[in-house]
């Protein structure tokens, strides 16, 4: 089982129920291997886990704490906690997001002892306020323009730039420190698809939104990181 590439059983749909919902993410047949082996302590076993998923736990916990010396700690923090709760895993959902909710419940805990940390209760109505614009109105004709809600100045097609410059760290670089100024939900969303490759089901059912929310929050997420890339080539 490849990291970020869940294959539920079914896809999320607001028309089907929540025990349907429920089952999709629950522990598949790899899973249940795999928990097997770590249960009788397999080390090439959670071996692999860590290399599999360290990476994606280190990225994720910098969404909530402020340094990444304390985000490795946390993930370390992490490690062990998932090594502790194995015989209490119940396979209610899958191994992947049964260890990344510990994760998250780690770096928010933490984040809470650095005066850091939102309340995830309230990141929703924070980010999902429709009259938040995804791109700046002024970027717009106004009702009283010719061709009225039609651009002002077109989106910077990344075709004009050359690969060298698209692959290059300091691209990377102005990519992170957009994502790094958004909202924290704004953050999570686009942090798990876009840097993690979750699906948008794995995403719904992990961060507990609504398929319609977690377009919402990505859909900004993404305007306001390109918005950033934009200014930052422009300058260039």
């Amino acid at each position: 089982m490849n990291e970020g590439t869940l294959q539920p059983e079914y896809l999320f749909d607001v028309g089907i129920s929540q025990q349907v919902i429920v089952r999709s993410n629950e522990a598949s047949s790899d899973d249940l291997h795999l928990l097997t082996l770590l249960r009788s302590g397999n080390e090439a076993a959670f071996v692999s886990l860590i290399d599999r998923y360290h990476s994606s736990m280190l990225r994720l916990a910098m969404v909530y704490v402020s340094a990444r010396m304390v985000a490795e700690e946390v993930v370390q923090e992490t490690w062990m906690a998932v090594l502790e709760g194995l015989n209490r895993f119940e396979g209610r959902s899958s191994l992947k997001t049964w260890m990344f909710r510990i994760l998250t419940n780690c770096a928010k805990t933490r984040a809470q002892r650095e005066g850091r940390c939102v309340p995830f209760s309230s990141l929703s109505s924070i980010d999902a306020d429709l009259d938040e614009p995804a791109v700046d109105p002024e970027r717009f004709r106004g009702a009283d323009q010719q061709w009225p809600g039609g651009w002002v100045s077109f989106p910077l097609s990344w075709e004009e730039q050359p690969e060298q410059c698209l692959l290059s760290q300091e691209t990377r670089a102005c990519v992170e420190k957009a994502i790094e100024a958004l909202p924290p939900s704004q953050r999570e969303v686009i942090t798990l698809r876009d840097m993690e490759g979750w699906t948008s089901e794995e995403t719904c059912l992990f961060l507990g939104l609504s398929e319609a929310n977690q377009r919402v929050l990505l859909h900004r997420a993404r305007s306001k990181v390109r918005g950033a890339l934009e200014k930052y080539f422009e300058e260039k």
